[in-house]
């Protein structure tokens, strides 16, 4: 029924009837929040349910709703366009059951979710660990541009999964800065499912080589297993383009959360060099700081490098310049030539 529902979407309006909160942690996405009850409501509810016994939860949750009515229907009307929708919460219970009777009584043509946002994320586990597809990773050291060469290949009509973009972190001690707060790792999954049913599994996919965590979301491990198999293209920047760009991209950040994001590599940048970077972010000097950045995420880079993949072909093509758009090009041109 989940896979049913989501071949409907947009054209007709999703309902995600649980509260604030759970809509707030993941949902699927396309889905509008018409809550039957807020947070504090579904805490009482439940204790009574518990504590109490169910009718007494069932008499406390029609008192409470009674006075909603009217404005479910109404936030609905703003809504849908064309009176039909589809409706779910937890598992398809009682809560979907009620506003879906509401709904059917106010005109609407209304369908329930069966199983609910629940048996939605077990659907999604189940695809994102199961699907196989057509990888080519883009690999390569800190600051080597990565995914400003996925947005190239994208402007050229290529298929692209940006996971950091999805995860909103950069995949480092300094990745969440600029970024808008990390989704949990179900909202993670459910976008990825969502961008990855869009495309065309007959055709290359171009993806981000990363670890598992990106930040604090983990990446699904049938996902992370395909991108350790899959041809790995390593990118080649000079050190002078990489350090251009970190400049570029974190200069402009406050100087406490840049000394807070090195605080984080302390122990591994080792005791002189973290000295070093934090006389030069006092000073201003970015530049230096992200050059002894890179010491530590090198290494890091080599030894991740040199980890034993089993099947993976790793790619190093002479890059035409330091340039995302000619390395995107470039890339294109390699991976047509490939069987």
């Amino acid at each position: 029924m989940p896979e049913q529902a989501l071949q409907q979407l947009p054209e007709v309006l999703l309902l995600d009837v649980r509260t604030p909160a759970e809509y707030a942690e993941s949902h699927i996405p396309g889905a509008r929040n018409l809550p039957l009850f807020d947070n504090e409501e579904r805490a009482v509810i439940g204790t009574l349910y518990k504590q109490v016994d169910p009718r007494t939860a069932l008499l406390k949750g029609l008192e409470l709703v009674g006075p909603k009515m009217r404005q479910l229907v109404e936030q609905t009307d703003e809504w849908a366009a064309d009176g039909r929708v589809m409706v779910h919460c937890w598992r398809g219970g009682q809560r979907s059951g009620s506003v879906a009777w509401l709904l059917e009584m106010s005109g609407y043509e209304v369908q329930v979710v069966k199983g609910g946002y629940k048996a939605y994320r077990r659907f999604v586990q189940e695809r994102l660990w199961g699907v196989e597809l057509p990888l080519l990773v883009v690999g390569g050291p800190t600051g080597a541009g990565k995914t400003e060469v996925l947005h190239e290949l994208a402007k050229r009509g290529e298929q692209v999964v940006d996971l950091e973009g999805l995860a909103h972190h950069k995949g480092s001690a300094f990745g969440a800065l600029g970024e808008a707060s990390q989704p949990s790792v179900a909202a993670f999954e459910n976008r990825l499912y969502k961008q990855l049913s869009g495309l065309d599994l007959h055709r290359r996919i171009w993806i981000e080589d990363e670890s598992r965590m990106i930040g604090m979301v983990a990446l699904p491990e049938g996902l992370f297993k395909q991108m350790q198999q899959a041809p790995v293209y390593l990118l080649e920047v000079s050190e002078e383009a990489r350090l251009d760009r970190l400049v570029k991209v974190y200069a402009g950040h406050d100087k406490e959360a840049l000394a807070t994001a090195f605080q984080r590599i302390r122990k591994r940048l080792g005791g002189l060099r973290f000295r070093q970077a934090m006389q030069a972010l006092e000073q201003g000097n970015y530049r230096e700081a992200a050059r002894l950045a890179l010491a530590y995420y090198d290494k890091a880079y080599r030894h991740h490098s040199e980890q034993k993949r089993p099947g993976q072909e790793k790619i190093v093509l002479p890059m035409p310049s330091d340039s995302p758009s000619e390395i995107a090009e470039a890339l294109i041109k390699h991976a047509n030539q490939r069987p």
